[in-house]
């Protein structure tokens, strides 16, 4: 009898090889741990052979799980490329439009541009998919992305749209107690594990100290309302600082080495849908390079 597979059974050996647990292949795929667990089982007895040794670290896929792994990608690859060319035949801006961006910009800039756009274009669906890890646009995780990076991948096509500034920021209060932000008794908002390979937060760990960081947060969104509440200085995008009204800029916008870029893969530009979001909030956010820049709101 020839052996019979299903789909959903190769992108769940991809989802435990990719997380090496079944706790973070169940998240993955939206099940529990005991349907993962038992799901595994039973592709195992077909296949006849173990696809993963039970290691202390996690699941490592044997050379046969590594197989169905890689079979898998090139599956997810061929379908992701196939509703990518489907989604750029789209004949009017409708449908929905999946739209990666970090929580700054979800909460402090996007709504406004949204709500003008949704006026515009009502049959369009927006889906803000907000976070500060990276998105492949390729496996359509997201339509469109705005992206703080050096530099966009090859097969992403867009829009720079500005340099993006930093400055330090503090509530009024705290810098009237502390007039110099690099005194050793001033108190710091610090990054952090999960953002501090960013270029900011490694020279706020340079400039200030462990010593000095009385507070920790992997959230720009609550780095500002830290700041706000007083907690200590900050180091703050400036189209946040600056719009805020709990702080105020202590110094001079310094660049980070990052720009602010509006993406899309190279297959979807086409898209009704794309096209319309490109154009409209491609105009709207350059209208705010200023503000990104630190020229002021």
């Amino acid at each position: 009898m020839p052996l019979r597979f299903d789909w959903d059974d190769f992108r769940l050996v991809q989802a435990i090889a990719e997380t090496g647990s079944l706790n973070g292949a169940a998240e993955k795929l939206g099940l529990n741990h005991s349907t993962v667990f038992r799901r595994l089982g039973a592709i195992e007895e077909t296949v006849g052979q173990k696809l993963f040794d039970r290691l202390r670290a996690g699941y490592e896929p044997t050379a046969v799980g590594a197989d169905m792994a890689a079979l898998a990608e090139k599956m997810s690859a061929g379908v992701s490329e196939f509703e990518r060319r489907l989604a750029a035949c789209d004949p009017a801006p409708a449908g929905d439009l999946r739209v990666a961006t970090n929580d700054t910009l979800a909460t402090y800039l996007l709504p406004r541009i949204c709500a003008g756009f949704r006026e515009l274009y009502p049959a369009v669906r927006l889906d803000l998919v907000v976070g500060n890890a990276a998105t492949n646009l390729s496996r359509r995780d997201a339509d469109v992305a705005l992206r703080a990076t050096p530099a966009p991948l090859e097969t992403l096509v867009g829009r720079r749209i500005a340099e993006l500034h930093w400055a330090v920021y503090a509530a009024p209060e705290l810098r009237a107690r502390h007039p110099d932000p690099d005194a050793p008794d001033a108190p710091w908002i610090g990054y952090g594990e999960a953002m501090r390979a960013l270029p900011v937060a490694r020279s706020l760990d340079e400039r200030v100290g462990a010593e000095r960081i009385v507070y920790r947060t992997s959230s720009v969104v609550g780095q500002v309302e830290a700041a706000s509440a007083r907690i200590g200085f900050a180091a703050l995008p400036c189209f946040v600082g600056d719009v805020h009204p709990g702080v105020e800029r202590v110094g001079a916008p310094y660049e980070i080495g990052r720009a602010l870029w509006m993406l899309t893969h190279e297959d979807l530009r086409h898209s009704a849908r794309v096209r319309a979001f490109m154009a409209y909030f491609g105009d709207e956010l350059s209208k705010r390079k200023k503000l990104f820049e630190g020229g002021g709101p």
